[in-house]
């Protein structure tokens, strides 16, 4: 049996509207209490003391319980990424499972999906079951694969939805990842195909004629520096198809990493129209601009690009008011010698799992743009209400920071500044854009089902027996 008692911390949990000075009990696999002065001393200057008696379950001694000193810090669900590229199978020099799982749970992650553009591609269940077995003997996050929507990514041929889904891995969303669905009948019949199994569909969101060449923000920084622009309409064109096709057959869109003020608008309407549209935007998105790309860095090169100063303002409003639901890393990891050359020539993709805190809590919560109840909100139960990731983030009956609930946590720093070191990220891959910059926010300790995988901020990993 394991037993320890998160004492004094700040309990955020989105799901009940908690945001509370209280001690956190976890026993084995559960949180079993909730409640404020459960160990002495944690209201005051000194040390947490031992739980009381009188507040434990009557099998539990208060010798048993390890008192972790959680004062400063905020409690909360673990966080939930949507889009996370582990590479493996096929590209694990760049990534793989466990290396992916530990910038994780350094990240305060318990739960992350991966994406289907693998070598070999995720278009069928030995592959889906690989990936998630994958995740469950690393033991640092779980893993959710996400399903291809075509063979291949070929983008004619609808992958069997159905056997993904029955799978152990139990596939419910399906998406080409960075290869835009250009064939309106494939996409409806995709749509059609995933309300069988109400699963959710996720198309890159671009109009691939439109962005030939195309090597960032279309714009007067592109003009400056002489690099072919990426425009705005590109993304939006797309994401207008793709509403109206899920309307008309009543299915579940996701829009991934959102980043222009048009697209906002577009699933603003919808939404209020009652499509079924969830959306999310990077962290990447939500601080930097394309003005930073003047040093030709193609650390700064994504797909999509970095945008402008307004483009910014409009994601961080819609994240505030909840017209995008969650934040996701797009945690795209690349070996030097492919990402570190000609700007033209270089991959798009960085990291984004062990900073994504930092950078929220750096450029959202400390501006005011987000209290923090809300901005844990969009790092936990948003990112869960848009699939079935069980237990994990607070969307469903059995996570939360509450008592009876799965303990999958997160505790982080609020006031913590570090300066980012992309060599000494858990990453294989050293693609970060914050190398240098100093964040405030860092997650201290990750508890999955109450077990350590981050504490005081070093990963714990299962212990392997001969």
């Amino acid at each position: 049996m394991s037993a320890y008692l998160l004492a004094g911390g700040r309990v955020l949990d989105p799901g009940s509207g908690i945001d509370a000075l209280l001690d956190v009990l976890v026993v084995d696999e559960r949180i079993v209490r909730v409640a404020p002065d459960l160990a002495g001393g944690t209201g005051g200057s000194g040390e947490a003391g031992a739980p009381h008696a009188s507040d434990l379950p009557e099998h539990l001694d208060p010798v048993d319980v390890e008192v972790v000193d959680v004062r400063g810090c905020w409690v909360t669900p673990g966080f939930v990424d949507l889009h996370t590229h582990l590479r493996e199978p096929g590209e694990e020099d760049a990534e793989d499972i466990d290396t992916g799982s530990a910038a994780g749970a350094a990240g305060g992650y318990t739960a992350l999906c991966a994406m289907a553009n693998t070598d070999p591609v995720c278009d069928a269940a030995v592959i889906a079951d690989l990936v998630w077995r994958r995740g469950r003997e690393v033991g640092l996050v779980d893993v959710f694969p996400v399903g291809a929507i075509t063979k291949g990514l070929k983008g004619q041929e609808l992958a069997p939805f159905g056997e993904l889904n029955a799978s152990a891995a139990g596939v419910d969303m399906f998406s080409d990842d960075g290869i835009p669905l250009a064939d309106a009948l494939v996409m409806r019949r995709a749509l059609q195909y995933a309300t069988a199994f109400d699963a959710v569909i996720c198309n890159h969101a671009e109009e691939p004629d439109l962005t030939v060449d195309a090597q960032m923000n279309e714009g007067a920084m592109s003009s400056v520096l002489g690099l072919p622009g990426w425009p705005h309409e590109a993304e939006e064109i797309m994401v207008a198809r793709d509403l109206i096709l899920a309307a008309g057959v009543d299915a579940r869109l996701h829009v991934p990493h959102v980043s222009t003020a048009g697209t906002v608008e577009l699933i603003r309407a919808a939404k209020q129209r009652g499509v079924r549209v969830t959306a999310e935007v990077t962290p990447h998105h939500l601080l930097l601009t394309d003005d930073l790309v003047d040093c030709y860095d193609p650390v700064l090169k994504v797909n999509p690009p970095v945008r402008s100063h307004g483009d910014v303002r409009a994601l961080r409003e819609a994240l505030a008011d909840g017209t995008i639901d969650g934040i996701a890393t797009d945690h795209a990891p690349h070996l030097p010698e492919l990402k570190d050359q000609e700007w033209d020539h270089a991959p798009c993709g960085m990291l984004g799992l062990e900073t994504a805190f930092g950078v929220v809590n750096t450029a959202l919560i400390r501006s005011q743009t987000l209290d923090p109840l809300t901005a844990i909100a969009r790092l936990t139960v948003g990112p869960a209400s848009v699939r079935d990731v069980g237990d994990h983030g607070g969307g469903g009956p059995d996570g939360g920071v509450a008592e009876g609930a799965t303990a999958n946590l997160a505790v982080v720093d609020p006031d913590a500044t570090w300066t980012v070191d992309a060599r000494a990220l858990h990453s294989r891959a050293r693609n970060s854009p914050y190398h240098g910059r100093e964040l405030t926010g860092r997650p201290v300790h990750t508890l999955l089902r109450g077990r350590f995988t981050l504490r005081d901020g070093v990963v714990q990993r299962l212990e392997v027996v001969a």
